[in-house]
């Protein structure tokens, strides 16, 4: 990552783009009297994926909507496959929907690892931390391409990866999930080797991960349980944000959402909902877009009306490409801890308490390390579920016309896919990912996005031109990038 511009006490500052983040991103942060007192963040790659889908079979949606990531390739899949059903009017399989459900959690497990040992933890073993009584042993686990964390997570990740090759044929951009569920039905044989594999992933998060059982870890119920947890990386990691106070950097607005993961017959793996002082129902009516300071055309409206129309001109008061989503006009944190908290854990909801840090750097990596360990068990749920004999795609599919809408959690939160058929043809298609919600500029009352509030207040050390602080904060809420604009 590399910075530009300015005085670090005052002035302005330029960083970007930021390494180990898929796509691009750059943010102007102003400085005053050493701490940031406004950030702006630009995502500059605008894509055209919204404008390519238009007059196309909407079957098509289903190949060309992976393309928009190479990370999340099955979340996007999985939502172009719920808006078509729900436009045509198809109800995939129960035992369908459960294979879905698992590969779909196999992608956002691998991406919760990833993002822990490949683009979080190896800001730690930067040079100005070398005093601190932690940093060898950071060194030695996380330093890139070297470190033996790394390595280990490379090797788990790639046999957990076996369940997509056998039930989604690839990974990613796999065209298993359809409307009706999956298109190939697992065998005894097949059940057994899945759970083969989630299990030497098990033994990989026990020994390596967490040092104990992952139902142990999934058990803790207050920030003071976490923070005395000592085993494996996890442990490491903890140590390292009580020495460097990462519950109160970054910290959030408090308001969340997630539009519940893992759909299955009877409910969600892990609930829909928002939370905002308390547990409410998501009112999906109440999303719209903001584009007043987007490079956008057009007026703020919901997804299902939304329209992609890029201002050539690239206006001076606007900044990124990026919409600004708003539900009920606020802005909303989505992702791991957004899931959790909406879920009801004991230890998300403590994480998000005010006293507690509320929502920082520490509970947005602790709450992705909680996820790792509930979706373990999740998954090995999932896979003992399995019924080889029944049937796992309903169909054939008949296109009609219809409106649906998509709605998934990607390892980064809230996904929504929305589509409009008329004469058979697609009419319109809109779609706004994680890090659309996470990293949005500024609405047309001035109201920045949730990472650009997250980095006000942050100390800018003198000389620094690509402020720690700032980077643990953005890769806290783990951007995706090339998701963002489409």
């Amino acid at each position: 990552m590399s910075g530009a511009g300015g005085e670090t006490g005052q002035g302005q500052l330029i960083v970007g783009p930021f390494n180990r983040v898929e796509g691009d991103l750059e943010i102007r942060l102003d400085i005053a009297e050493g701490r940031v007192s406004a950030a702006r963040i630009n995502s500059p790659l605008y894509r055209g994926f919204e404008r390519m889908l238009p007059g196309k079979d909407p079957r098509d949606a289903l190949t060309i909507v992976p393309r928009i990531c190479g990370i999340c390739s099955i979340s996007q899949s999985a939502a172009a496959a719920r808006a078509l059903a729900m436009a045509v009017g198809e109800v995939p399989e129960p035992q369908g929907e459960r294979m879905a459900a698992l590969i779909h959690a196999v992608e956002n497990v691998s991406d919760h690892l990833m993002h822990f040992n490949l683009f979080f933890m190896p800001d730690f073993t930067r040079p100005q931390y070398q005093a601190r009584g932690w940093y060898d042993r950071a060194v030695a686990r996380f330093t890139a391409m070297e470190g033996s964390a790394l390595k280990r997570a490379v090797e788990a990740r790639a046999g957990l990866l076996h369940v997509l090759g056998l039930m989604a044929g690839k990974w990613p951009h796999t065209l298993a999930i359809q409307p009706g569920g999956v298109t190939r039905a697992p065998s005894e044989r097949d059940r057994l080797r899945i759970l083969a594999s989630l299990t030497a992933f098990r033994r990989y998060l026990e020994d390596t991960v967490f040092g104990a059982a992952v139902e142990d870890f999934a058990a803790l119920s207050s920030v003071p349980a976490l923070m005395g947890w000592q085993g494996g990386d996890a442990g490491l990691f903890l140590s390292i944000a009580a020495d460097l106070d990462l519950a109160d950097l970054g910290r959030g607005s408090g308001r969340y959402l997630s539009f519940g993961a893992y759909p299955l017959e009877g409910g969600h793996g892990f609930a829909p909902g928002i939370w905002d002082g308390g547990a409410q129902p998501l009112d999906i009516a109440a999303i719209s877009e903001d584009l007043s300071h987007s490079w956008m055309l057009g007026p703020a409206a919901h997804p299902a009306q939304g329209v992609t129309d890029p201002d050539e001109d690239m206006r001076d008061t606007a900044y990124s490409w990026c919409k600004a989503p708003r539900l009920a006009g606020r802005t909303m944190e989505t992702g791991a801890l957004a899931r959790q908290v909406i879920d009801g854990h004991p230890l998300a909801l403590d994480l998000v308490r005010d006293g507690n840090g509320g929502g920082g750097v520490l509970a947005r990596v602790a709450g992705r390390l909680l996820e790792l360990a509930r979706s373990q068990i999740l998954m090995e749920d999932l896979a003992r579920g399995i019924v080889p004999e029944a049937r796992f795609m309903a169909g054939p599919l008949k296109i009609s016309d219809g409106i649906g809408e998509g709605l998934v959690e990607a390892a980064r939160g809230a996904l929504g896919h929305w589509l409009r058929i008329e004469g058979g043809r697609i009419a319109s298609y809109q779609i706004v990912a994680p890090t659309t919600w996470n990293f949005s500029p500024r609405d047309a009352g001035g109201v920045p996005g949730p990472v650009e509030a997250a980095l006000e207040g942050l100390a800018v050390q003198p000389g620094e031109t690509t402020p720690l602080s700032v980077q643990h904060v953005v890769r806290s809420f783990d951007p995706c990038m090339v998701c963002t604009v489409h």
